[in-house]
This record gives C-alpha cells, structure tokens and sequence, in this order.
C-alpha cells in the first residue's frame, strides 16, 4: 500500500501511497519525518565543496558525521511495526514506530549503538534479518563490521497490539527490540580501515 523511504543526505523519512493495482504513486508524500526538526545541514554537499564520500580518511569521516544521515529503512518481517533506520552520521540504529494502518512514521521507539561503541566512527549502512533465526545484521561503512543483533519477537508482538488497540506508543520509548551480540571486522586487523569500506550486507536464503 506504501513506499517508505529514506533520504540519505537531510536524513527524512517518507511514506508514499502506492495504487494497488499498479503500484505507481498515487498522490502525494503522506507523511514526513525528519530527525534534524528543521536545522539546517552543517556538511556542504559534494558539489559545494564537501568532501568525496570514496575517502575514508579521518577528515572525511568527521566531516560526514557532522549531521545524521539515514542510510536505509527496513521494516520487521514478523509485524511489520518496527521501521529499523542505520544512521551512518551518528553510529546508531533507529527504531520507529511504523503506523501499517495510516500508513506514516510515528516516534522513534529507541536509538542504540551500531556496534561496540569503541569511540572510533562505525557508520552503519544497511540492516538486514537473518531469514530464519531472530537475528539482524548491521553493516557498519566506516569501520569495517558487521554487528550482529539478537530480535525481542515478544516485544515486537506487544508494540504490534497496542498499535492495533490504538494506545499510545509512549510506553515503549527507551526499549529496545534488538540486543547487540557479536561484532566482527571484515578484514584482517591490521588491514588499515582507511583503504577499506563496507557497503552492503545480504544473507543466503
């Protein structure tokens, strides 16, 4: 019934309306979210002088993790009420709320780091559920891992019924549905991360 969306650059969050019997668009954007609340972007744009996204040298990480940038959306496969958004400018996943009925995107549930939170940049990229087993992945650009997070199905279950029961999601602020249980580096350690980066993640059916 929708696309959703994520604009990596300003970070929004859209959610379009599709014709179910052709799947083009049909009218406009219904519903926005943007993580910034109206403040401007900090980092030029590439062609006003910033920095070229293929370095990862420190300059250029500090200069893509000025703002939040939301690098994917992807919704649970079990409820389909939990909008999982990496943001690579601020090494965290966000976890949303998804309104399937009306069609928009409602709080941010949680935020939690993308990975072992070392101090050094991680800039998650994309997030993907393991087909089987209540695990996700996360595919972190920057540092060249993949963490690995245990999925709370109860907890997924209860935002579930209570968006059907039409109670407020504020009682789920500040919990988490994933629990981080491994991460790993994706190339040997003394393989220097500025040579490197991570870009996508995908599990075998």
């Amino acid at each position: 019934r929708n696309l959703i969306a994520d604009n990596y650059w300003d970070s929004s969050l859209v959610v379009i309306p599709l014709s179910k019997t052709t799947g083009e668009f049909n009218g406009p954007i219904k519903s926005i979210y943007d993580p910034r609340q109206g403040k401007a972007m900090q980092a030029a744009a590439k062609k006003h002088g910033g920095v070229n996204h293929s370095n990862n040298d420190d300059s250029t990480i500090a200069q893509r993790q000025v703002d939040p940038h939301s690098h994917a959306l992807v919704l649970d496969p079990f409820e389909g009420c939990v909008a999982y958004v990496p943001d690579l400018g601020k090494d965290l996943v966000r976890e949303f709320w998804y309104d399937k009925e009306s069609g928009r995107i409602g709080c941010e549930i949680n935020t939690l780091p993308s990975g072992l939170s070392t101090g050094k940049p991680d800039g998650p990229r994309y997030f993907e559920f393991h087909p089987k087993f209540n695990v996700a992945y996360v595919v972190n650009e920057l540092s060249s891992t993949v963490a690995v997070f245990s999925i709370d199905r109860e907890l997924l279950s209860e935002i579930a019924r209570a968006a059907k029961l039409k109670k407020p999601m504020d009682e789920f602020k500040g919990r988490s549905t994933l629990k981080l249980i491994q991460s790993i580096k994706t190339v040997p350690s003394a393989f220097p991360t500025k040579l490197n980066t991570c870009g996508r993640i995908c599990v075998h059916q």
